[in-house]
């Protein structure tokens, strides 16, 4: 038997967003356009990178990369050509990846295949990204420099299956998509998100702005009590369905590649094109819509 080798590199975990339904709804034009993807976008990116693409299989790509700086590079570098990509494309067909990147010990095999715990984490990380997004793991981070134009922020630590330690991840964002000087002020300290579901069903929270400002990976809109911020236990409201962030004094919100969508006042906000909110905003998160009004403080309301 061939012995096996072991080397350390930087790892690129992708998988495509919304596969299921994509295949589910077109199954024959999602397979033609994620083969395009590979041929046109993946592979051309990932050797100009220096990089090798280990393998495929169905919407999932794995890549390795000698280096951290050029593995993180190129990972942008695959998401601004799938942008132009997706442009070409019907909203409904456009395929979002979620890149995961991280840097561990591998096992390469006689086919030269890899594996090990480096692999299994650069997946869980990669589950982590938003759809269209990169995130990265704290040792990625701390050895990456990254292009003068983007910025790491903090995604904070998560639990992740099969991991007995805390992940702490950072997503890796345009400066472009950080600052917008035209975006609403929101001076309220606490502002209230209420509204209903179509039937009727009340639903609300309260978000502290002040709070807000300390996290640079904003607050996440979802049904999954154990991963968001900012809970909305109905059945048309994803997991991880939207993010709240505050850029400056403006109030944002994204899609994270949910089912059912957001919108802001008929607008949608897509995944990587925040919208802004502002005080009397109508939002609709899957199939319920909330009104933002300020309140003085949470103090008051009790």
């Amino acid at each position: 038997m061939a012995s096996m080798q072991r080397r350390l590199v930087a790892i690129v975990h992708a998988d495509l967003a919304d596969f299921t339904r994509m295949m589910e709804g077109a199954e024959t034009l999602t397979f033609q356009h994620l083969k395009s993807a590979t041929s046109d976008v993946w592979r051309p990116a990932i050797e100009a990178g220096g990089g090798r693409l280990v393998g495929i299989v169905g919407d999932a790509m794995l890549a390795e990369f000698g280096s951290t700086v050029a593995a993180v590079t190129a990972a942008i570098d695959i998401q601004a050509r799938m942008t132009r990509f997706n442009e070409t494309l019907e909203e409904s067909e456009r395929l979002l990846f979620r890149i995961g990147v991280h840097v561990g010990e591998i096992i390469v095999d006689e086919d030269q295949n890899i594996f090990g715990d480096g692999v299994n984490l650069a997946a869980r990380i990669q589950a982590l990204a938003e759809p269209g997004g990169i995130a990265v793991s704290r040792t990625v981070r701390d050895v990456a420099e990254l292009q003068i134009d983007c910025a790491f922020v903090d995604g904070g630590e998560h639990h992740v299956k099969n991991v007995s330690r805390p992940v702490h991840i950072y997503h890796v964002r345009r400066q472009t998509a950080l600052s917008d000087p035209t975006a609403p002020i929101l001076p309220q300290a606490t502002l209230r998100f209420e509204g209903a579901d179509l039937i009727g069903h009340k639903y609300g929270f309260d978000l502290a702005l002040d709070k807000l400002s300390t996290r640079p990976q904003g607050a996440v809109i979802g049904r999954a009590v154990d991963q968001c911020e900012l809970v909305l236990a109905h059945s048309t409201v994803s997991r991880r369905h939207a993010r709240l962030s505050l850029v400056g004094e403006a109030l944002q919100i994204e899609d994270l590649g949910s089912t059912n969508g957001t919108s802001v006042d008929g607008a949608p906000a897509r995944a990587g094109a925040p919208v802004p909110v502002q005080v009397g905003s109508k939002l609709r998160i899957g199939e319920v819509e909330l009104v933002v009004r300020p309140i003085a403080s949470r103090s008051t309301e009790q």
